[in-house]
């Protein structure tokens, strides 16, 4: 019942949106931009004829490689750099040099390296969700408070004990946070190369349906739809910060 009523707040400003939308389109008398209703109707188009669950599929399998493989690189290089003192103080600045490239002036490289395929969008999405984790997980190794550290070298435990009893538990929270902004960048990032170099997924949807017949209707089922997966898979990633290891860190 709780949930129920905090919820309130964010459906009404919802509805008053759509019922704005659709007086401002109605009283504009817009030939081209739909109503809510409209939009409604293709996103059923869609369903029916089997193609968005199709570009759904698309775009979520090149998120799921690309991100994942982000991940296996961007935490133990994080560890690394947050550890080793000399491997920051070398490369850190070079990442800083290339985390503020915006991820879509790597199209044109991933197409020439990677050609027009899955390939590409892989790369980019692997590339933009990185730093980011790389940043995090960094970050997170440096804010371990020594108290830690020095008890466990008082009792003499190992290295891998430390690692895996003391430093990896007092990270999951920081890298938690390092992969839903990762994972945020790459659902961005999936739509906007489909728009140039790919024809399928969500963001072709987008952009064939602007140019097939100006279907403005498609174009604004696809944005929505977008914006849903996105909130879903945000709320999956917010799940993992409820595991025993890494709910201390959000107690409050």
């Amino acid at each position: 019942m709780n949930k129920i009523k905090e919820s309130l707040p964010a459906m009404a400003v919802i509805a008053a949106l759509l019922a704005a939308w659709w007086l401002i389109v109605v009283e504009t008398r817009s030939v081209i931009f739909p109503t809510p209703w409209q939009v409604v109707s293709g996103i059923a188009e869609l369903i029916k004829d089997g193609t968005l669950f199709t570009h759904i599929g698309a775009s979520l399998m090149r998120v799921g490689v690309g991100f994942s493989l982000a991940v296996l690189v961007a935490v133990p290089l994080g560890l690394w750099l947050g550890w080793v003192k000399g491997a920051y103080s070398t490369l850190n600045p070079l990442f800083q040099i290339l985390r503020p490239i915006s991820p879509i002036a790597w199209i044109p490289i991933a197409i020439l390296w990677f050609g027009v395929g899955n390939a590409s969008p892989i790369y980019l999405i692997f590339i933009s969700s990185l730093f980011p984790m790389i940043v995090q997980t960094t970050a997170g190794v440096h804010t371990i408070e020594l108290r830690y550290l020095r008890a466990a070298e008082n009792f003499g435990v190992s290295r891998y004990t430390l690692f895996r009893q003391v430093v990896i538990p007092a990270l999951l929270p920081q890298i938690i946070v390092g992969m839903r902004i990762g994972l945020g960048v790459a659902w961005l990032v999936v739509v906007a190369a489909e728009m140039i170099a790919l024809r399928s997924g969500l963001g072709y949807l987008i952009i064939d349906s602007r140019n097939a017949g100006n279907r403005y209707d498609l174009v604004i089922a696809g944005m929505i739809i977008i914006g849903l997966i996105g909130l879903l898979l945000d709320g999956v990633m917010r799940l993992l910060e409820r595991l025993k290891s890494v709910r201390w860190r959000y107690a409050h």
